[in-house]
């Protein structure tokens, strides 16, 4: 925990830096959320197509899902919702000419959660 994953559009894949992001999303979780370093782990999942509206071409969507233990305040989750938005603004290159669709959410891990 937390378990981070990040679904995009696998067109903007050369402009996002996606070990850039997850370094700051690691460091904004811990200072937001209290977690540990060693227990933040995100996944990147690019998407092979991805429609927006009626319009196949010219946007990318990303949607970043935080999973956390249950207990943090809805303000946190807040804050933690708007880090990530604002760390995708600045690692991904604004220079394709795609509308970017950003957002994020965070939703409580089941009491079934286990890892090894």
């Amino acid at each position: 925990m937390p378990q981070i994953t990040v679904d995009y559009s696998g067109t903007i894949t050369p402009a996002f830096d996606r070990a850039g992001f997850a370094r700051a999303l690691h460091e904004a979780t811990v200072e937001i959320a209290a977690a540990k370093p060693e227990a933040c782990k995100t996944q990147f999942r690019a998407s092979e197509f991805t429609a927006f509206g009626y319009e196949e071409d010219g946007h990318a969507v990303v949607h970043v899902t935080f999973g956390l233990l249950a207990g943090r305040t809805d303000e946190t989750k807040v804050k933690l919702t708007e880090a990530a938005l604002e760390l995708l603004r600045k690692h991904i290159r604004d220079d394709q000419g795609i509308v970017l669709h950003a957002s994020a959410e965070v939703r409580d891990l089941d009491s079934s959660y286990r890892k090894f």
